[in-house]
């Protein structure tokens, strides 16, 4: 009798303490720190998640948003928790336009080949001058595309300049829409572009907002972890069904290929907010 798919191993428990000091530590040596106030060991505790979503391969980067710390920072922040056995895959922390990032490079770069390949692109343009969203036409498409392939190749070169586990790069993004790159890089299965300038005419539109969230007893028991959350415009929904659908499928298919998550819950609503920052 042919033997089944050998099981997952149950992953270890992950010690709390380190954790949160760990993410304390690199707030802490972040320039201008000072005096600031102690990150919540809550907080601590759901960053570790997130890095822990990208280790897993439940998404290919996460935007840090814990505070000051910088690339070195967050590069020893991730050594630390490699060292508490949470993270056994390559990580990097690519700076961008004064954003910073943690991604794994290999789904990264899968993530923007994908959306070079894509025809039509999943790019909605968002132009305050423009009455409503729609699909961008070829020529921003075009645009967009070009600092894809340059962001690909700075991942590619910064991949093969240094075999160390936890890496850290920075790129100039020049006239990059950071909104749409970063969005690419989060693995949004359709992402916002929009011209020069931080207008856009979301405000009042109806958006259908998507979330996933999965709890983490590896970490904590009770401790649920935000893995996506993006929107888009209720009225594109069925004219980028097959994305969301696909989004989806691969989503529970990673989510089956791991055990450090538990219970995962995509959901979605419909809102409209009076001003919508991207």
């Amino acid at each position: 009798m042919a033997a089944g798919p050998a099981a997952l191993p149950v992953p270890v428990p992950l010690p709390v303490p380190l954790l949160v000091a760990a993410a304390r530590e690199a707030l802490a040596a972040a320039p201008g720190a000072g005096r600031r106030r102690r990150l919540p060991a809550a907080r601590a505790l759901h960053a570790a998640g997130e890095v822990l979503a990208v280790a897993a391969g439940l998404k290919p980067a996460l935007l840090w948003d814990c505070g000051a710390a910088g690339p070195a920072e967050l590069r020893r922040y991730l050594c630390r928790l490699r060292e508490a056995g949470l993270a056994a895959g390559r990580l990097h922390v690519l700076a961008m336009g004064g954003s910073a990032l943690v991604l794994r490079p290999g789904p990264a770069r899968g993530r923007l080949r994908a959306l070079l390949r894509a025809r039509p692109a999943p790019l909605v343009d968002v132009s305050a001058a423009r009455r409503r969203p729609g699909l961008c036409g070829p020529e921003r498409a075009r645009a967009v595309r070009g600092h894809l392939s340059a962001l690909l190749e700075h991942l590619s070169q910064a991949e093969a300049a240094s075999a160390e586990p936890v890496t850290a790069s920075e790129v100039v993004p020049g006239d990059w829409n950071l909104c749409t790159v970063a969005g690419v890089l989060l693995g949004y299965p359709a992402v916002y572009t929009f011209a020069e300038g931080a207008e856009n005419c979301l405000a009042l539109t109806p958006l259908r907002v998507f979330t996933a969230r999965a709890s983490c007893p590896r970490i904590k028991d009770g401790l649920r972890v935000q893995i996506y959350s993006f929107s888009v415009p209720e009225s594109l929904c069925a004219e980028l069904g097959d994305v969301l659908d696909a989004w989806c499928r691969e989503l529970r298919e990673a989510f089956s290929a791991q055990r450090d998550f538990v219970d995962l819950c995509i959901s979605s609503e419909v809102v409209s907010l009076p001003a919508v920052a991207l």
